[in-house]
């Protein structure tokens, strides 16, 4: 690289994107700098994806403690202690973010503990008034909640917050219907809390299987969340007793002592200056890339939820690596967005890969649909009805499954592998030639009539 910049590469944000970009390019010969305003690690480390793993785990608890006794365990008193686990989750963010930081100065990666913005071609500035240049300037920048406008919208909080809360509260509302909503939704219910879910539409998780919807919805319902759809904010005011009044359109106002905001994610992008050296940017705030995460300036690149892709963790992932391998590798990649597995640490959770029944109804016209409708044998001995439901897409003319759904206990980890064969294209014929492993909740992937 020619010496008249003072680094090769400098990343603005040490979220997974950014710190895998950065260290993969460091192990390529390149100087590196990473600045991160925050902490190391991102969203998905600090305050999102795993924190928020480790109160679901916590959550579960509450049913497997019950379900116990019909198991042989004879328990005394149970009390449930909100601070113990949360000091506890976050004396583990405080691990990861050491370890982050430990990857990436393992790597000869320089950090500024510090915003940046870009104020020049090649030039960024820290906010303690240091202006460094760069050959290469990679946002990964991630994405931030969004909170809707509406009078009084500052007495509520976000998922960021929620990890750091003194006590569970005992009225929680949640508004939104995605997956932050539902996930939170889980875990305050099963610490004690009357949660109410506030959704514009009437629709929760809209990019999963409306089967899964539906199942997760009457199950969610039977464990004593309400949902009020088709409602919109109107305002929050607080009360003399330091309670939170809700109105909303539709119905009569709530009190609630706390109120989450799970209406989504946009850009993290205000403020980094791209729009001064001419940087495309989407409504959104997104920015604008092509299939190697490059803007339309040549030197500025960008990986992760700030840009107009895939907001996953995994896939921030993917595209800091290629990224590097593309620009310090001599190594041109690209990253294949197709079949990405997801899922929804709901309680129970949800996985899900592919096409839904009705995405490819309408892109495949004639398909099979194979499913099972079971109560898995933990809950038959313990005496819950709760049953769990697994579906398989396949395209009608070649029995070439293009989509598999799951809802029930563990759904995610058994997702992992079966959403390799949905990559591989692998027909129903495949897993029917599958022999069972039994007794497990799994073997319905290869039982499905």
């Amino acid at each position: 690289m020619p010496a008249d910049y003072d680094y090769d590469l400098f990343t603005i944000g040490a979220g997974s994107g950014g710190v895998r970009a950065s260290r993969v390019a460091a192990a390529h010969g390149a100087k590196v700098a990473v600045a991160e305003e925050y902490r190391v690690g991102g969203t998905c480390v600090i305050r999102g994806c795993v924190p928020k793993k480790m109160l679901v785990y916590g959550a579960h608890f509450a049913e497997d403690l019950e379900d116990a006794r019909k198991f042989g365990w004879t328990l005394g008193e149970c009390r449930f202690d909100w601070k113990a686990l949360r000091d506890n989750v976050l004396a583990d963010v405080d691990r990861l973010n050491g370890a982050y930081t430990d990857t990436l100065q393992n790597h000869g990666v320089e950090i500024f503990h510090e915003r940046a913005r870009i104020t020049g071609e090649h030039e960024i500035t820290l906010a303690g008034g240091r202006t460094v240049t760069a050959r290469y300037i990679l946002v990964a920048t991630g994405a931030t909640p969004h909170v809707p406008e509406c009078p009084g919208s500052e007495l509520g909080i976000t998922s960021n917050e929620a990890f750091h809360l003194d006590d569970v509260p005992r009225r929680v509302l949640i508004a939104g219907g995605g997956y932050i909503a539902n996930e939170f939704a889980g875990i305050f219910n099963q610490f004690g809390a009357h949660v109410t879910i506030v959704n514009r539409s009437d629709l929760i998780l809209r990019q999963y299987d409306e089967s899964l919807r539906d199942r997760l919805l009457k199950i969610s319902v039977t464990k004593g969340i309400d949902f009020r759809f088709h409602a919109e904010f109107r305002g929050i005011e607080k009360t003399d007793d330091g309670a939170l009044r809700v109105a909303m359109t539709g119905y009569d106002d709530i009190e609630v002592d706390c109120v989450l905001f799970a209406t989504g994610r946009v850009p993290n992008t205000g403020g980094l200056g791209l729009e001064s050296i001419g940087v495309e940017l989407g409504d959104k705030g997104e920015v604008k890339v092509d299939r190697f995460s490059r803007t339309n300036r040549d030197h500025v690149y960008a990986v992760g939820d700030c840009t107009d892709r895939v907001q996953l963790t995994p896939v921030a992932i993917r595209e800091g690596q290629a990224f590097a391998d593309t620009v310090f590798g001599n190594n041109p990649t690209t990253v294949d967005y197709d079949a990405i597995p997801s899922a929804v640490f709901s309680h129970p959770p949800m996985a899900g890969v592919g096409m839904t029944e009705g995405e490819a109804r309408n892109k495949l016209g004639t398909v099979k649909v194979y499913q099972s409708d079971f109560r898995p044998m933990k809950h038959v001995l313990a005496g819950r009805n709760e049953r769990s439901l697994y579906k398989m897409i396949c395209d009608g003319d070649n029995d070439r499954i293009v989509g598999l759904h799951m809802i029930g206990p563990e759904a995610p980890e058994i997702m992992q592998a079966a959403a390799i064969a949905v990559k591989a294209g692998l027909t129903k014929a495949d897993f029917d030639a599958t022999v069972a492993l039994h007794p497990t909740m799994a073997e319905e992937l290869v039982l499905m009539r």
